[in-house]
């Protein structure tokens, strides 16, 4: 799911990016870059994947 979220964050980068569209400073096509970089990491980390260390019996 998370991956899903950094593809999405990497789209609207690219479409900020392409179109020259003008943000503010807070939204620039980087920072969601980094944002979408962030989330990528924290999916390849393994960070809501569901799995738990317990078992079941």
């Amino acid at each position: 799911m998370l991956a899903i979220g950094a593809a999405v964050l990497f789209f609207i980068s690219f479409l900020i990016n392409a179109a020259d569209i003008s943000t503010n400073d807070t939204f620039t096509s980087t920072n969601i870059m980094l944002i979408g970089l962030t989330v990528l990491a924290l999916h390849l980390a393994g960070v809501g994947t569901g799995w738990s260390s317990r078992r079941r019996r």
